[in-house]
């Protein structure tokens, strides 16, 4: 472990999100290459940008999207206490 404090665990949740979603994204982005080699290349160069964009606009999202997230969701007993009383 890196022993990074819990009260950055939003931080690490962004980097790791935003570096898979991109990772992916340029990869289907560049499945269009014509060999393996073009298509490594061109991956992790479009991942590198990919990954440069969306980190601050995920972590600066991320706040407002579970907000939002939570106003669409209840909890679980919530709905059987409403009919209870």
């Amino acid at each position: 472990m890196l022993g990074i404090p819990r009260r950055y665990s939003h931080v690490v949740f962004g980097v790791i999100q935003s570096g898979l979603t991109s990772l992916i994204a340029a990869g289907i982005a560049s499945f269009p290459a014509a060999s393996a080699m073009v298509f490594l290349g061109h991956w992790m160069a479009s991942w590198l940008i990919a990954w440069a964009a969306m980190l601050p606009i995920v972590l600066l999202a991320a706040p407002a999207i579970r907000a939002i997230a939570l106003r669409l969701t209840r909890e679980d007993g919530e709905l059987r206490t409403r009919r209870q009383a």
